[in-house]
């Protein structure tokens, strides 16, 4: 029996699995975070392209 718990104890697999876990979490909230910061900017961007097709004189 101690030498089942003892085993059971020096296993670490569940450790990776949980650490790539936070790593995957980690970096959706950095991409997340890169959209968010982006998306403003890029939408202006893309309304201000537009606006320039629709009426190329005004460019």
């Amino acid at each position: 029996m101690v030498k089942l718990l003892s085993k059971l104890r020096r296993r670490d697999e569940g450790a990776s699995a949980v650490e790539y876990g936070l790593l995957v979490a980690l970096i959706a909230v950095v991409i997340a975070g890169a959209v968010y910061a982006l998306g403003g900017g890029l939408s202006d961007l893309f309304s201000s392209v537009n606006d320039c097709i629709g009426d190329a004189a005004s460019c």
